[in-house]
């Protein structure tokens, strides 16, 4: 056995109590002893506390041995209910020497204590199992009594209370908070190292964060003592608590401060999400085809994951007003609390006091980081508006290029900027530069296969795909639309002339001329060679169509400068709608190229729709529609005119011109027979601007010559009435043909006036202003009401033939016919009923009081030459 083992004195206590004998080695710092099963030391008798004493190992003065305190009462300062006796004497505190009996209370509870030495472990252990303790210490060990080398008196009650005090004031002196509270949650000590840490614990009590949840983190114990983690502001602290179940107490010891630990964790684990952020970003960046998809999940998995409010993405670009360089928030991620303010951060200059100093510094590759406090003034003034307290800008690079910056702002908190964040935020912006070059590079691509490399515009590839897509958003929204076939006369041979590169050069000017003369959405592309495919979707009337296409015309006649070369190309357009006979797509393209095969029959610089009578036209009227274009120079057509006789007075009031085609092979051609080829082909459009030219010069010749001033009617066709410049045309006519404009009447049919009555409306106006009369032509046979009709500045009103036929016939119709009367008359409308034949119409329309008639009742149309001789008798 070696010295230290030999020398090493180790206590006993045998204690003896109804229920049994006991041997206990004493090896804890601290034992209460008492009935409750809780205790260190159980003692089964009634005569007992339920913590009736303590044991306390004190350490000798000056050696590296202890010996032990008994001490009467519990933790709290209670004294027991019976006492304690040691030696016979009752005491309250008393140290321990070899072979003192301890009573406790009684007889019927006692113990004896033992120091002894001179034993191996071994002994020792056989010493607890021993039946008979006195003998075998006899036999075996010295008796050992540690106090005596004490220098202190051990019989001095002043040394005594000096140890007790000098025990009592080690929580005193310790630098770590110790608290301790009762069931009842009251505070029942706290040392000075905790009233300086948590000053308000006294006053805030159970309330206070270092004792919150304590009593049910002690309930729910599994071992005792136990730790946890409590949070007081900013700090974060490592709890111990140990409960002390004989004295109903609960003690806390604060062993350590672990904020720093938790940041470094916190930081840790934030690392690792804006990793896997970082990582997950990536791989949308990466597999969705969808740029802006993809941009929209990654800000979210990141800005999810750095805990920010906004994560946003500014492109720099140049402002389309001022032409300087301006950023914008293109893509934006906030959280479900923040509100979006895209739209405040949209065309900013780059060289504003704002955004100067951003600009300079992101662009040399640096961040911008700080708390909006410590911005410059107008920077914080930006930042305030939407209520930014911290931001972190990157840079965004495409090619070497500054192209922008990724940020993350904070609403809630002002938030410092660690050096990973930013770095990961780097990180996380050189992902999107890579997929945004990654999307340009894909976008060029796609481009190139769907557009025509020479001139830019889709081809034909690209048109299919929009025109399988425009054709049931068409049905969908119960619209039409139209596809139009261009086809570029004289190109091969400006091209096989003058060179193949003048040729590439003329198709991208003519390219450019096409696309400036269509509405918003419409579509041009290059079908092949000099063929062109235009989608013109939305479409609600004819005109429109019509309108194009004869902008189409139009913009092609101007000559082409390339080269010091004078240049003119013509075009010819087939056209065809969405209806019952091309009702998809593949119908509409064939039926265009059909149309543009008689468009072209039909000579250059015109354009023909596709109705299906072209499938089966017979060749005459081919013949028919080839001579119409040429009718015009050779001055085949004729106007004939139809006098307006008031029904009182039997004074002719006016002329209404009528147009005839005087065919030589043909004869006279009906208006019937050969208006709606005009209509179809475009060339009302001249036919009609030549009809109002030589009705105001007749119109004129017949003042000049002496005859009483009269009215002269034109009709305006739909398409004429729609075409854009129709005010100024009129103008020019009255003004070289010297005809007052009080002495022209323009008609328009009622359908006319009704398809759009803003658009009709600004037209009528104007003529209005210009000193023009105004009449709705054919009115009953639309869908219009004289309501809807008050609203436009109309002066005549010409009730249609098919009422007139059937006034006598019909006693419904005459009603109707009385019903128009009385109502133009109310509006202030001058009636005029046409088609009239038999005296009986005359005697009716006379006594409901409708001004004026036309009709062969009284003229049929009339020559110009048998006009005048009637105004000349009149």
């Amino acid at each position: 056995m070696s010295g230290n083992e030999w020398d090493k004195i180790r206590h006993l206590l045998v204690i003896q109590d109804l229920r049994g004998r006991q041997t206990i080695p004493l090896i804890e710092a601290i034992y209460s002893l008492g009935r409750h099963r809780e205790n260190s030391i159980v003692l089964r008798s009634r005569s007992v506390s339920r913590q009736h004493a303590i044991l306390l190992r004190v350490t000798l003065p000056e050696t590296d041995q202890y010996g032990f305190w008994i001490i009467d009462g519990n933790f709290t300062g209670r004294d027991s209910t019976n006492g304690l006796l040691v030696n016979g004497n009752k005491c309250f505190f008393h140290h321990l020497k070899y072979g003192d009996v301890i009573m406790f209370g009684d007889h019927q509870a006692q113990a004896t204590y033992y120091a002894i030495s001179n034993l191996s472990e071994t002994e020792f252990l056989a010493a607890c199992e021993a039946e008979n303790l006195s003998e075998f210490l006899t036999t075996q060990a010295n008796s050992s009594n540690p106090f005596q080398t004490i220098v202190i008196d051990p019989d001095s009650q002043d040394a005594n209370h000096r140890v007790l005090a000098r025990l009592a004031s080690f929580p005193e002196l310790i630098p770590n908070p110790i608290i301790e509270i009762d069931f009842n949650e009251r505070v029942t000590y706290i040392n000075p190292a905790a009233s300086v840490e948590f000053p308000q614990l006294q006053k805030m009590g159970k309330q206070h964060p270092i004792l919150t949840g304590l009593l049910s983190a002690v309930a729910n114990r599994q071992r005792n003592p136990f730790v946890r983690e409590v949070q007081f502001g900013q700090k974060i602290f490592e709890q111990s608590v140990h409960f002390l179940p004989e004295s109903n107490l609960i003690r806390t010891f604060i062993t350590r401060d672990i904020t720093e630990e938790k940041q470094a964790q916190s930081e840790l684990q934030q690392r690792d999400r804006l990793l896997q952020a970082v990582a997950a970003a990536a791989h949308y960046l990466l597999v969705e085809i969808n740029y802006e998809i993809a941009i929209d999940k990654a800000l979210a998995v990141f800005g999810e994951a750095a805990k920010v409010d906004r994560v946003c993405l500014f492109t720099n670009q140049i402002h389309s007003v001022t032409g300087e360089m301006a950023v914008s928030l293109q893509f934006e991620w906030t959280n479900i609390n923040t509100k979006s303010s895209i739209r405040h951060w949209q065309n900013l200059s780059d060289e504003s006091a704002e955004l100067g100093r951003w600009y300079a510094v992101l662009s040399s590759g640096e961040s911008i980081n700080g708390l909006t406090k410590e911005f410059p003034p107008r920077e914080r003034e930006l930042l305030s508006r939407d209520g930014i307290k911290s931001l972190l800008l990157v840079p965004l690079w495409l090619e070497a290029k500054f192209c922008g910056y990724l940020g993350l702002a904070d609403f809630t908190t002002e938030r410092l900027w660690s050096k990973h964040e930013e770095s990961t935020l780097m990180t996380m912006a050189a992902s999107i530069s890579g997929a945004w070059q990654r999307q340009q590079a894909e976008r060029n691509i796609r481009f190139q296969a769907l557009h025509d490399l020479l001139t830019g515009l889709p081809n034909r590839l690209l048109f299919n795909e929009l025109l399988d897509k425009a054709v049931p958003n068409a049905v969908r929204n119960e619209e039409s639309l139209a596809v139009i076939f261009l086809d570029l006369a004289r190109f091969k041979v400006i091209n096989d002339t003058l060179g193949h590169t003048l040729g590439d050069r003329l198709l991208q000017d003519v390219a450019e001329r096409l696309k400036n003369s269509l509405r918003r959405g419409d579509t041009v592309a290059r079908w092949g060679g000099n063929e062109f495919t235009i989608l013109l979707p939305r479409v609600n009337y004819l005109e429109e169509v019509s309108q194009v296409a004869q902008r189409i015309l139009a913009a092609l006649e101007d000559v082409f400068y390339l080269d010091g070369h004078e240049l003119y190309v013509s075009a010819s357009l087939g056209i065809a709608l969405l209806d019952q006979h091309s009702p998809d797509a593949d119908s509409l393209i064939q039926h265009a190229d059909t149309a543009l095969y008689y468009a072209k029959g039909n000579g250059k610089n015109n354009y023909q729709f596709y109705t299906n009578t072209l499938e089966t036209k017979n060749p005459e009227l081919l013949t028919l529609e080839q001579s119409l274009r040429s009718a015009l120079e050779k001055e085949e057509f004729i106007i004939y005119y139809q006098p307006r006789v008031n029904i009182n007075t039997k004074k002719i009031t006016g002329m209404e011109a009528l147009l005839r085609w005087q065919h030589p092979d043909m004869g006279l051609i009906a208006p019937s027979v050969f208006i709606p080829l005009a209509e179809a082909n475009g060339l009302i459009i001249p036919i009609g601007e030549w009809v109002l030219r030589k009705a105001c010069i007749q119109n004129q010749a017949w003042q000049n010559a002496g005859l009483a001033p009269l009215t002269i009617a034109v009709n305006l066709s739909p398409q004429q009435f729609r075409q854009p410049k129709l005010v100024e045309i009129v103008a020019q006519i009255l003004e070289q043909t010297g005809l007052d404009p009080n002495f022209l009447e323009l008609e328009i049919t009622e359908t006319t006036a009704i398809e759009d009555l803003d658009f009709t409306r600004t037209v009528l106006q104007s003529l209005e202003q210009m000193g023009v009369h105004i009449s709705i032509d054919d009115f009953g046979t639309g869908h219009s009401s004289l309501s809807r009709l008050q609203l436009l500045p109309f002066h005549n009103l010409k009730i249609d033939r098919s009422f007139i036929q059937e006034l006598t016939k019909d006693e419904k119709v005459a009603h109707i016919v009385q019903a128009i009367v009385t109502l133009g008359r109310s509006l202030g409308l001058r009636l005029t009923a046409e088609g009239v034949e038999k005296q009986e119409e005359l005697d009716f329309l006379a006594s409901i009081n409708c001004e004026d008639v036309q009709g062969f009742l009284f003229y049929k149309p009339l020559s110009a030459e048998k006009a005048t001789k009637i105004l000349e008798g009149q």
